[in-house]
């Protein structure tokens, strides 16, 4: 089988109305495999007003807004029958399912009937938000609803092999791959670094930056991280936060860290010059399974302190190219911040220690694995079929 015999149909949750990492990945994924000759169909809700452009043919899915405070996602309540008359017509031979959602589940009962290869992604740790909304005691019964999605499909791509650990502690069966992340190195680059535009946030050149970079969002570790600040106040170690990103919790998380500086959200070669501008990147956060803003920052030559996790490990070489600490060790996350903060010549070797790994991650490579595994999987599938299996 060649690129260019593969037709394959991507369910997203949300594939460019709202920017996050999973869509960057999955529409720089579109990409190559559009420019591999793969024929490819996008199914995902959609708004008038999407935050970027959408990479290839995108199949609006009817859907609803969230309730509460993500009300800016929207969830598919299916597959109607008009999107599966035009499923039918473009007569995929692999399914690739995005996010274990209502239209995640639909797709793959689709596949299934229809006996097309069957690919899930996995890109959020989903069964850890309850506990940021006081909940945490339905974080098993997530697991188990999520073990089951993922025993649906013939294979899981995963972003590093802690997440596949995961799955098998949870009893998952399903094959994983490791589909990793790349970093645009022209963007996140230590020559982005702008004291100038720090000086226009209020933040001096001698002072210590510790950078937030994502969604304001609770899931994303706000409460630790000023919790951490607090503690670092405490102990009198000089610094200042630099925020960038917007979301529904920013009011609040701006209470908690009243002396930071809020960039308010960056995109593009802007982003680049934020990330660069920071002197430590501070991410709490558990619920990524790949760190993007993490190697985004390494990247640009900053030094990360990072909860160790599954966004983090596998990434971060502890006191080589950042610090990894248990996840709510508040302590801990303050002693790891205040010796980069104190030590300015250790801070720059970890940043150019940080620098030279992320070189490593480049999206053209990593992208070409997962067509391969496509490939692999959509022979494998169509010799089932023919079986009568």
């Amino acid at each position: 089988m060649q690129p260019s015999d593969l037709r394959v149909a991507l369910f997203s949750g949300n594939y460019n109305y709202t920017r996050d990492g999973a869509n960057q990945a999955l529409n720089l994924l579109v990409g190559h495999l559009l420019s591999r000759g793969v024929h490819v169909r996008v199914y995902s809700p959609t708004v008038s007003q999407p935050a970027f452009p959408a990479t290839g043919d995108l199949v609006d899915v009817p859907a609803i807004p969230l309730p509460g405070e993500r009300g800016e996602y929207r969830l598919a309540r299916g597959l109607p029958a008009k999107v599966r008359r035009d499923l039918a017509t473009f007569a995929p031979n692999l399914i690739h399912v995005s996010a274990p959602d209502i239209l995640g589940h639909r797709a793959v009962s689709y596949a299934r009937r229809h006996s097309i290869a069957r690919v899930a992604s996995l890109h959020t740790r989903f069964e850890t938000y309850p506990r940021y909304y006081g909940m945490a005691f339905i974080e098993p019964l997530f697991e188990r609803m999520l073990a089951r999605f993922y025993d649906r499909v013939d294979r899981v791509l995963v972003p590093g092999p802690l997440i596949g650990e995961i799955l098998h502690d949870w009893g998952v069966q399903t094959p994983t791959t490791v589909w990793s992340r790349g970093v645009n190195h022209d963007r996140f680059s230590p020559g982005r670094r702008d004291l100038a535009w720090r000086r226009q946030l209020g933040i001096a050149d001698h002072e210590v930056a510790i950078g937030f970079l994502g969604r304001l969002v609770k899931e994303k570790g706000l409460d630790v991280f000023a919790a951490v600040a607090a503690e670092l106040k405490r102990r009198n170690v000089s610094h200042r936060v630099l925020v960038i990103g917007e979301g529904p919790a920013r009011d609040w998380f701006a209470a908690q860290v009243p002396d930071a500086a809020f960039a308010g959200f960056q995109t593009g070669d802007e982003l680049g010059r934020a990330v660069a501008s920071m002197d430590i990147f501070f991410n709490p956060s558990v619920t990524e399974t790949f760190g993007n803003v993490t190697l985004e920052a390494m990247a640009a030559g900053v030094p990360v302190v990072a909860a160790r996790a599954s966004g983090a490990v596998g990434l971060v070489d502890d006191e080589v190219t950042g610090f990894l600490v248990e996840p709510r060790d508040i302590a801990g996350y303050a002693d790891a911040l205040t010796t980069l903060i104190v030590d300015p010549e250790r801070r720059k070797k970890i940043g150019r220690a940080g620098n030279a790994k992320a070189s490593t991650y480049r999206w053209d490579v990593i992208n070409e694995a997962v067509l391969q595994t496509y490939l692999r999987d959509a022979v494998a599938g169509e010799r089932c079929s023919g079986s009568g299996s």
